[in-house]
């Protein structure tokens, strides 16, 4: 339950009107809550506040929030066009929920809202003398805090969009679906057992990507039914109306048509991915953002060798996986999910940069370098991954570079040499 409502807020975060919207209502009912004050007894100690001087302070926040807001808008949508363009397509989610740019718009087009609604009352006296001085209060808070929300927008949008920002995002995103995936490698579930039937084959009516599923709803139809639930496809898993989703054993069980709809629907399907819950994907956006500064047109490899460092960061989370021995808790135990596979995680981290950037020694020597520190985790498959592309980045090399000096030292320094 808990996963769910966070995968439901996540997509909220996502949404440029949602928070807006929570503002809105917020100040509307500030600057209507004003009134409550002129039932109490404060009348007769606040100062009285002239409703003219009320009037040109929430005039110029009128005037002045809806071009700020209007700025802001224009300056994120610049922020979001330099990020698919720059960086990836694919880190656009992740700019777009930046929590200071949103809040940024929200305290903005709130405080637009709040000065209209609250001019509107004032001008047909709904407010008693407590009223006015209430108001005021609210008033003067409202300002501080767009002044603050401004200076550290400012400072934010200056990042927003720009390439180190973006791998950070896309950096934090993969680290949290990889640590979240090492404390529930089968998410809860039981392994699955590679020698046991995996019995009837369930297959789903559309064509798209695993975006999340609910575990729980899964374990109450198999407790129901009385059988075994082998996923097929995992989160970031593209299924076809020919690839299983799932499998349900004992296969000789009679289970009807409105079940395996039940079944199918625990199963979030969507067009893109999202990286909540899908490590593999920021894994490939990061290698996206490399394989676009490889290319003849930008050549940047400073960037993808930024991006190498990113991914040794965050293949080391095995290492504290492997060395810190902890009892997996089964929460559904009518459940059986395959564990992410190393060697396919390698292949999205490094492949496509070991290809794009075989011709640049700086590139080529950082590669072998990071498969080095990977070697040292205590690890076997990922000790397997890292020599096999330890070797294949070497190849890729020697068919690109035709100097020998950079042959040789990049065969120096590579990690399979290092173990013949």
């Amino acid at each position: 339950m808990r996963k769910n409502i966070l995968y439901a807020s996540n997509r909220l975060r996502e949404k440029l009107w949602f928070r807006p919207l929570i503002f809105c209502v917020v100040s509307i009912l500030g600057a209507l809550i004003a009134k409550l004050a002129d039932a109490t007894s404060i009348h007769e100690i606040v100062p009285e506040i002239k409703s003219e001087s009320l009037g040109d302070l929430l005039n110029t926040i009128s005037a002045s929030m809806l071009v700020i807001a209007i700025f802001a808008v224009g300056s994120m949508i610049s922020a979001f066009s330099a990020a698919s363009s720059i960086a990836t397509p694919r880190s656009f989610k992740l700019i777009i929920a930046d929590d200071v740019s949103q809040n940024a718009l929200s305290v903005f087009i709130g405080a637009f809202i709040y000065s209209i609604v609250a001019m509107v009352a004032l001008k047909n006296g709904y407010y008693g003398t407590a009223g006015h001085f209430t108001l005021l209060v609210f008033t003067l808070l409202f300002f501080t805090l767009v002044i603050l929300t401004f200076l550290r927008w400012v400072e934010r949008i200056s990042k927003l969009g720009r390439m180190g920002h973006t791998i950070k995002l896309v950096e934090n995103a993969a680290f949290n679906a990889i640590k979240n995936r090492l404390e529930l490698p089968n998410l809860g579930g039981i392994a699955v057992n590679p020698s046991t039937v995996k019995g009837l084959a369930v297959f789903c009516e559309t064509s798209g990507y695993v975006q999340q599923i609910n575990m729980s709803r899964l374990q109450e139809i198999a407790e129901k039914l009385d059988v075994l639930i082998t996923i097929n496809a995992i989160q970031g898993s593209f299924v076809t109306l020919d690839k299983p989703l799932f499998y349900i054993s004992p296969q000789s069980y009679p289970i009807v048509v409105d079940v395996f709809s039940e079944l199918i629907n625990a199963f979030t399907i969507g067009h893109i991915r999202y990286f909540d819950e899908d490590p593999r994907f920021g894994l490939i956006t990061l290698t996206e953002i490399a394989s676009r500064a490889l290319s003849p047109g930008i050549n940047d490899p400073g960037t993808a060798i930024q991006i190498i460092g990113s991914h040794v960061r965050l293949f080391s989370l095995w290492n504290n996986a492997s060395t810190i021995t902890v009892e997996k808790k089964i929460t559904f135990d009518r459940i059986a999910v395959p564990e992410i596979v190393i060697s396919d995680l390698f292949e999205d981290a490094f492949r496509p940069i070991a290809r794009d950037g075989a011709a640049n020694i700086e590139v080529t020597l950082r590669l072998q370098k990071a498969y080095t520190s990977l070697y040292a985790i205590d690890n076997f498959a990922i000790k397997k991954a890292a020599l096999h592309h330890s070797y294949q980045s070497f190849e890729r090399a020697v068919i690109a570079n035709d100097f020998e000096d950079d042959i040789n030292q990049l065969k120096s320094a590579s990690l399979f040499t290092k173990q013949l």
